[in-house]
């Protein structure tokens, strides 16, 4: 192998596998910093700052920070916890249990309600109260030396870990994020020329609208703890937060285009204006095809309008519904282009001055909070009954246990089977704890030897850790051998103890996953359909919701709400299909009703008679009810209801149009309205939508 053939092998390794040693040795070097500076500083548990570091260490240096940032604010949030429940139910372990249970369970559901890495702070916030608190419910003295001493230990694995991984060949997300922005960039682009071209199937289409979910909501995490690593990053925040907008909004422009050429494509009426628009179409294509995006698409946006009028004008001797068809298509076809330039422009590092900062905001429904508090409630509290009835010598570690199972599984969409894995991990780490304190700590002497001899196994789950499918056992692993059986200042040589505390965290986790299989799981079809009803309610919140920054709110919500599901349902089964379902109809008519609203509050109104005035405000005041009343609770009442009402405004806002003939401006604004609300009306009748069941289905119909 020749020198320049190594090289480029030595390279590629570095990209691949050499992320994963790489990883795997800064973890262990923090570990092991952190446990010989708390033996140094002869802190009573040096086991906890080890346990801290394999908790935080991540691949990229913003995510270690960021997670460190929550997770000082988490351990700080629950040592005041700790303090003050014990300072007010001394010497009533009841009380002071059943409080410590609601403070964890509270914790818990707020960090399903806060993902990414604030979830980890509230996590933190839980079960570090219950590591702390847990043992003072039988020695209340010892409360405050045990906050104290139990926060010293966590901070100091804090810093460990931010400087191991800040320092010592540091891998910055803001590099992977802006490589993942060209990928995406090239990804959206060939996809939207098939899509134009009409190549791809109805199935391949979905499937990589769900894709660009988990894009879209990655990317806001990415984005998150990237700018903790720089201030250039921080600086460049909003730009990001608006070009993840941007792209939100093209894919919703992209996929209304798409339906609305499928739907004239399965219309023999319509025919000639689909056989109008293919060249438009093809032409985009091949646009999308060039490198330089944004000066194409600036190009062919000014000159689209007179084209498109002299496309049109073909079109004088077909029905009217026919021209109306040519018009809405015509104009989402012009949007599409609008916002997908948007967003080519803060790609190339535009930064749009004249829009109000984006902001992400997530989505939880508020039954499955309710249920993650119950579930960890009940779990927490009939360990801890049974541990203060029975004067349970390792009931507190039992409590423990099931606590750390509870919190390190809120963000799992399984989580029994993740407890199951932890509890297979943790039953390894007893067996390797237990080989350790009898074999391995009596024959070795100085911190050098006992860093190499916890290396093998500590390695070994930290390396399972960071995988999707075994991260359950090597965090079961890490944690539990950490807590159970590293070496402290002053090692109890006990495997009577080791082995009652291990079997009693056991038992717990075992208890817990039960209890998650059984106690509203989060993939019940009763709580599924609640996450499902959310994002339905998206559509309402498009209809009623304040106009500043709607777009925002309406996309981002619809987004993580759907990322949700995909977590919560099988992959490619009919319930993941039905749910995206109603994620892009969502995204079409409530794209649609904000244009809608957008569009008619630019209107001079005063310019049409009192009668037409006052018959448009009220026909527009019922759309926006019943298409939110359709969203919220959909059946057949609901649709006709709602298909009436948009037929009625079309009525009318033809009237109008009528009457504005003769002011160009006022003609453009009613047919960009008249666009909208031809567009609500076929995706409403559209046979494929999900409004209601295939043998209820209400017939197609056109509004002459």
């Amino acid at each position: 192998m020749s020198f320049l053939e190594a090289r480029l092998s030595t390279r590629d390794w570095f990209a691949t596998d050499g992320h994963v040693w790489l990883h795997l040795a800064k973890t262990l070097l923090a570990a092991f910093i952190a446990m010989g500076i708390a033996m140094r500083l002869e802190l009573p548990q040096p086991r906890v700052a080890m346990t801290t570091t394999f908790v935080l260490m991540q691949p990229f240096a913003g995510m270690v920070l960021a997670k460190s940032v929550y997770r000082f604010a988490g351990t700080a949030l629950g040592m005041l916890a700790a303090l003050v429940l014990g300072a007010v139910f001394v010497q009533q372990a009841e009380l002071y249990a059943l409080a410590l249970t609601l403070c964890v369970a509270a914790c818990t559901a707020l960090a399903v309600r806060y993902r990414q890495f604030r979830w980890y702070g509230f996590v933190l916030a839980g079960y570090t109260a219950a590591l702390i608190g847990i043992p003072a419910v039988t020695d209340p003295n010892g409360l405050l030396i045990a906050t104290l001493t139990r926060g010293a230990e966590v901070m100091l694995g804090i810093v460990c870990s931010s400087v191991v991984s800040a320092l010592v060949f540091p891998r910055h997300a803001s590099a992977t994020l802006m490589h993942s922005l060209d990928t995406r960039r090239a990804q959206f682009a060939a996809f939207a020329a098939d899509v134009l071209r009409g190549r791809l199937s109805r199935l391949a289409r979905e499937r990589r609208f769900a894709d660009f979910v988990d894009e879209i909501v990655d990317f806001e995490a990415t984005r998150g703890f990237a700018a903790y690593e720089s201030p250039t990053m921080r600086q460049h925040n909003g730009k990001l937060a608006q070009l993840n907008s941007a792209f939100m909004d093209a894919c919703s422009r992209l996929h209304a285009l798409d339906q609305s050429m499928k739907r004239l494509r399965a219309n023999d009426y319509t025919q000639c204006a689909h056989d109008a628009l293919v060249p438009f179409l093809e032409e985009l294509a091949r646009i999308f095809e060039h490198a330089s995006l944004n000066v194409h698409l600036e190009r062919y946006k000014a000159m689209l309008p007179k084209r498109l009028r002299d496309a049109q004008r073909k079109l004088a001797n077909t029905d009217e519904t026919t021209q109306l068809d040519f018009t809405t298509s015509a104009e989402l076809l012009y949007r599409f282009i609008d916002d997908t330039i948007r967003y080519a422009s803060i790609a190339n590092g535009e930064r749009l001055k004249d829009r109000a900062s984006s902001r992400y905001e997530a989505k939880t429904n508020r039954f499955v909070l309710a249920a993650t508090f119950m579930r960890t409630g009940i779990v927490i509290a009939a360990t801890a009954w049974f541990w203060i009835v029975t004067a349970w010598p390792s009931g507190g570690y039992a409590v423990i246990g099931a606590t750390l199972a509870c919190a390190l599984s809120s963000a799992s969409a399984r989580p029994s089977k993740f407890i199951a894995q932890m509890a297979a991990g943790a039953a390894l780490a007893l067996f390797m704890g237990y080989t350790y304190l009898c074999h391995v700590y009596p024959a070795i002497d100085g911190i050098a030897l006992l860093c190499a001899m916890l290396a093998p196994p500590l390695a070994a789950g930290a390396f399972l850790a960071m995988r999707a499918d075994t991260a359950g056992y090597g965090i079961g692993f890490c944690v539990f051998f950490c807590l159970l059986a590293a070496p402290d200042n002053r090692i109890v040589y006990d495997p009577a103890l080791l082995l009652n505390n291990g079997l009693a965290v056991l038992v717990a986790m075992l208890g817990a996953a039960i209890a998650c299989a059984v106690i509203v799981p989060p993939r019940t079809p009763w709580l599924v359909g609640k996450t499902l009803s959310e994002l339905r309610a998206q559509a309402a919140l498009a209809c009623e919701g304040k106009l500043a920054g709607l777009g925002e709110r309406f996309h981002s919500g619809t987004h993580d709400l759907m990322s949700q599901l995909r977590g919560l349902l099988t992959r490619r089964s009919r319930e993941h299909r039905h749910a995206l379902s109603w994620m892009l109809v969502t995204l079409e008519v409530g794209q649609a009703m904000i244009d809608l609203r957008n569009e008619s509050r630019a209107l001079h109104a005063q310019r049409f008679p009192d009668a037409l005035r006052i018959a448009w405000s009220t026909s527009l005041a019922l759309v926006l009810r019943d298409i939110a009343l359709l969203f919220r609770t959909p059946d057949s009442a609901t649709l006709r209801r709602a298909i009436g009402s948009v037929v009625a405004s079309i009525l009318i806002a033809q009237s109008m149009l009528e009457l504005a003939r003769a002011d160009r401006n006022a003609r453009h604004d009613m047919q960009r309205v008249l666009a909208c609300l031809h567009f609500i009306r076929t995706a409403l009748v559209d046979p494929d939508a999900p409004f209601v069941p295939a043998h209820e289905k209400v017939p197609s119909w056109r509004s002459d």
